[in-house]
């Protein structure tokens, strides 16, 4: 992440390097294809509009749609480019692809994945540090390739009321380590000093943001690091971070739990640099839980 010339020391995740950026997003590719392989894509899902079939069309790859050589062509070019509309571009491609057979849609899957482990093993590993343009802004391009642990993660959970297997703990993890990356990014990016731990029963992550960068790291279950902390099980925590679940109620109800909520306020204003970032319901349960006007830091858009 760079400011007028990049002086970023610490990149989160990407300086964890591929072997095991890789194997987490990989391993997310291989759940959620397995999940869609065992429903009917005909069956409507949680998402308003939005059958199985439309979630799994806008995760292939598609002749038009190449979300990753987009990606990499971006990171080549230092970061030049604009965020892709999010929204439009789903709608374009889940319209062009509405009847594209079965077969057709778990091929495009396939293809998505394998179009990532080819970048894993085939593209020059200085592009891992290299800005690239995301929907969410600029960030080093393996942290945009684990970003889709988070997706496949949480449309994973939205095809287990379809029957789809359950979302396997290490891919929730995964999903959970990317949506640290992606908010210690936007921190760094803010000038924003602070951190969060996301902690689960069976461990969690932690980013912490300064002047250098940030770093991300895995904290072991049963660990209380000192500061701000939202805790909850993963699927939960993943839900409330997507807007699938209202994490006002889910708090509430004590189903999730929010420690140091003045250090997790700091970073409320990345929500309004990214509108749409992952967590951003969550940091909005932040600024209500204090009197602030929650309602007004957005929300994560609900389809990817």
């Amino acid at each position: 992440m760079a400011r007028g010339g990049d002086t970023t020391t610490t990149h989160g995740m990407a300086d964890a390097g591929r072997t095991e950026v890789g194997g987490m997003v990989l391993g997310a590719w291989d759940a959620f294809i397995a999940q869609a392989e065992a429903v009917d894509l005909d069956r409507p899902t949680r998402l308003p509009g939005w059958r199985a079939h439309e979630v799994c069309v806008h995760l292939g790859c598609w002749d038009d749609h190449t979300a990753l050589a987009d990606l990499i062509a971006s990171a080549r070019a230092g970061g030049a480019g604009r965020p892709p509309d999010v929204d439009g571009t789903n709608a374009r491609v889940t319209a062009a692809h509405s009847d594209a057979p079965r077969e057709e849609v778990l091929a495009a899957l396939h293809r998505n994945r394998e179009a990532t482990a080819r970048y894993l093993a085939e593209e020059p590993v200085e592009l891992d540090t290299a800005p690239t343009v995301a929907t969410v802004g600029t960030l080093p391009l393996l942290s945009v390739v684990l970003g889709q642990a988070y997706e496949l993660a949480v449309h994973g959970l939205d095809l287990v009321p379809l029957g789809a297997p359950p979302v396997p703990d290490d891919v929730l993890q995964a999903g959970l380590a990317a949506l640290a990356d992606v908010t210690g990014a936007l921190a760094s990016s803010c000038e924003i000093t602070g951190g969060v731990t996301l902690t689960t029963p069976e461990g969690g992550w932690a980013f912490a943001a300064g002047d250098s960068g940030w770093t991300v790291r895995r904290v072991d279950a049963g660990d209380s690091p000192p500061g701000a902390a939202v805790e909850a099980p993963a699927g939960l925590l993943l839900e409330a971070a997507s807007g699938r679940v209202n994490p006002v109620t889910a708090l509430a109800r004590r189903r999730l739990r929010v420690h140091d909520v003045g250090g997790l306020m700091r970073l409320a204003p990345i929500v309004s640099v990214a509108p749409g970032i992952p967590g951003g319901p969550i940091l909005a349960l932040a600024a209500r839980t204090l009197g602030g006007a929650g309602g007004l830091l957005g929300r994560l858009r609900g389809r990817g």
